[in-house]
């Protein structure tokens, strides 16, 4: 199979290859260059927590510990208060 440098420095990689690996568009690749100029393509370990990192805007401000409190104990009160779905 063969690939083709584009003006910006892309590349396609072709559908076999991405159907094979399960790639979809906007996965992550760690590109590692070997000293035989081999480049190795490889997916980067799951991220875990820190790939949500961003996903919510900033608060205004930050919660004060009895304001964290306040707000659990508000919701575990709502939410096995007779009647509510749990």
């Amino acid at each position: 199979m063969q690939a083709t440098l584009t003006s910006k420095g892309q590349m396609t990689l072709p559908s076999a290859v991405r159907t094979r690996l399960g790639l979809e568009a906007g996965d992550h690749l760690l590109v590692t260059i070997q000293d035989d100029d081999t480049i190795i393509l490889k997916r980067p370990p799951s991220a875990g927590g820190t790939a949500l990192r961003g996903l919510l805007s900033r608060p205004k401000r930050a919660l004060t510990v009895e304001e964290m409190d306040a707000g659990v104990v508000a919701h575990l009160a709502a939410k096995h208060r007779p009647g509510s779905k749990s």
